[in-house]
C-alpha cells in the first residue's frame, strides 16, 4: 500500500485521475446513523437520509494522497431519496486537464479549474430517478458526464421529460438537448468516434440509441433491452458493445459503428448488417463491460465473470471470481491484467485472455462499490471510508 487517505461522508462515485491530482466527489451527512447496505438483494426502497448533506469536490495529490484542496458547491437538504446502496454523490467527475466538471443529480452540475477556482454552476431540474413502478422508491441519479471537444454532455433519464443535453464546457451555457422518450436509467453515455461523425451511445429501456455528438440529432435506436438498465456502452474492433441484466430481457449487442436507423433485429435472428453479434441472455447488471485485446469481459453481480470473442461473440470461458459475494464495480484492465473489485473489499487480479487465470487478490478491509482507477503504478481503489493507492511491486 502506498498510502490512505481518510474521505469523508458517502460516495458510489470512482476517483478520476489527471496528472498529478486525483479528483472525486463525496456527499457529507449531518445524520451520524446514515446507513449503508451492501450485499446481494433486490428491495427497492429508497434509504430513509433526508438530514442536510454537504455535497464536496476534492483534489488530492497522487503521489502522497495528501488534500490539496476541497470545495461544497452545494448543501440542504436532498431534493431526491437514494436507494440503500447507492449515494447522494454517485456520478464520476471528469476532467479534460483544465476543468473538473462533477455532476450532483437533482442538486445541479458544476465545473471547477483543476485548481479548485469555481467555473460555472447550472441547475438540470428534479432528476427523480427511480423504480417506474413506484414513483416513491427514488434511487439517486447514477449517469456520469461525459467531455467531448468543447461540451460537457449530461444524460438524464428520469421518471418524465427525461433529455439528453450538451454545456459549453467553459461556462455552463446550453449548446443543445435533446428530448428522450426514456424512464429512469442510471448509465453512462459514451463517446465513439467514427468515419465522419462522432456517435454519443445511450443505454435506455426503451431503446438503446446512437445520436451525433456534436449536434444531439438521434443516428440509430435498437430493442428491446432490460427493464432497468446500469451499464455504460464500450467499443473496440470497429463495435459499440451494450448490455444490460434486468429481467427479463438480458442482451448483448454488438453494434456496428456507422449504422443507422431502426437497427432491432428481425425474429429470430441475433446478427444483421448492423449487428455484428447479439445474446439475447447473456447480458449483466451493474458492472459495465469492458472490451481489452480481442476479448469482451463482462462480470455479473455474483461474481461470474464471462469473456467472449469481441468479434465473433464466441464464448471463450464463464468463470466465477473468487468465492462469490456482490460486485458492483467496473472491471478494468491493464499490462494483460484485469482488476475485478467485489463490495467485500477484495480486488482479484485476473490475467486476460481466453482462458481463465486467477493472478492475485488484494484486500482493502472496508467495501468498494466505485470503479477503480489506474495510474502509472498505481492502482487507485475507493473503500467506503478510505481512498488507497495500491502500489506495483517492484
Amino acid at each position: 500500500m502506498a498510502w490512505t487517505a481518510e474521505i469523508p461522508g458517502l460516495a458510489n462515485s470512482s476517483p478520476v485521475v489527471w496528472g498529478d491530482r486525483i479528483f472525486l466527489t463525496t456527499a457529507v451527512s449531518s445524520d451520524p446513523k446514515q446507513t449503508f447496505r451492501t450485499g446481494l438483494y433486490g428491495d427497492t426502497d429508497s434509504a430513509g437520509d433526508s438530514s442536510p448533506h454537504q455535497w464536496k469536490v476534492l483534489a488530492l495529490d497522487k503521489k502522497t494522497g495528501k488534500l490539496v484542496w476541497e470545495q461544497t458547491p452545494y448543501q440542504g437538504k436532498p431534493k431526491t431519496k437514494r436507494h440503500p446502496k447507492s449515494s447522494q454523490a454517485s456520478p464520476t467527475p471528469v476532467t479534460d486537464g483544465k476543468v473538473v466538471v462533477a455532476y450532483f443529480g437533482s442538486e445541479g452540475i458544476v465545473a471547477y479549474s483543476t485548481d479548485g477556482k469555481l467555473q460555472w454552476k447550472k441547475d438540470l431540474g428534479l432528476q427523480n430517478a427511480g423504480w417506474f413502478f413506484d414513483p416513491d422508491s427514488e434511487w439517486g441519479a447514477g449517469s456520469s458526464p461525459v467531455i467531448y471537444k468543447n461540451t460537457v454532455i449530461v444524460q438524464c433519464d428520469r421518471q418524465k421529460d427525461s433529455f439528453i443535453v450538451a454545456l459549453d464546457l467553459k461556462d455552463g451555457k446550453e449548446l443543445w438537448r435533446t428530448a428522450r422518450a426514456e424512464i429512469p436509467a442510471w448509465g453512462t453515455p459514451t463517446i465513439v468516434p467514427g468515419e465522419g461523425r462522432t456517435e454519443l451511445v445511450t443505454n435506455g429501456t426503451k431503446a438503446i440509441r446512437g445520436y451525433n455528438a456534436d449536434t444531439g440529432k438521434e443516428l440509430w435506436t435498437l430493442g428491446p433491452n432490460s427493464e432497468i438498465t446500469c451499464t455504460t456502452p464500450v467499443y473496440g474492433h470497429g463495435l459499440i458493445f451494450v448490455t444490460a441484466g434486468y429481467p427479463p430481457v438480458r442482451p448483448i449487442y454488438a453494434i456496428k459503428i456507422g449504422s443507422n436507423g431502426d437497427l432491432t433485429l428481425k425474429d429470430g435472428k441475433d446478427s444483421s448488417d448492423a449487428i455484428a453479434w447479439s445474446n439475447k441472455n447473456g447480458g449483466v447488471y451493474l458492472p459495465s463491460p469492458i472490451v481489452y485485446g480481442d476479448h469482451l469481459y463482462l462480470v455479473g453481480n455474483n461474481g461470474v465473470l464471462s469473456a467472449y470473442d469481441a468479434k465473433t461473440g464466441n464464448r471463450a470461458y464463464q468463470q466465477r471470481v473468487g468465492s462469490g459475494g456482490s460486485f458492483v464495480a467496473s472491471p478494468i484492465a491493464a499490462a494483460g491484467r484485469l482488476y475485478i473489485a467485489s463490495e467485500d473489499g477484495d480486488v482479484y487480479v485476473v490475467k486476460a485472455g481466453a482462458q481463465y487465470e486467477l493472478l492475485a487478490k488484494n484486500s482493502v478491509g472496508e467495501p468498494v462499490l466505485a470503479t477503480p482507477a489506474l495510474a502509472g503504478d498505481l492502482l487507485i481503489v475507493r473503500g467506503a471510508k478510505h481512498l488507497f493507492a495500491i502500489a506495483e511491486p517492484q
